[in-house]
């Protein structure tokens, strides 16, 4: 699986960042960004999609 990352629409809620902090992260202007390199590995698909379904404004998205 992929997260798609729409930085037009992230707000910096970090809520992604809190439930899944081994997977995504908020850089010095609030955005998110991924940690690791996609696809995302097996291990960390369920905290990614967690993270993903979390975000506020809809700007992570799971593609499978």
């Amino acid at each position: 699986m992929q997260i798609d990352i729409n930085l037009s629409k992230c707000e910096g809620h970090g809520l992604c960042e809190q439930l899944a902090p081994q997977v995504f992260g908020l850089d010095d202007e609030g955005y998110v960004f991924l940690k690791v390199d996609q696809p995302i590995p097996a291990e960390l698909e369920e905290a990614a999609a967690a993270g993903a379904r979390v975000c506020p404004v809809a700007a992570l998205r799971v593609l499978r």
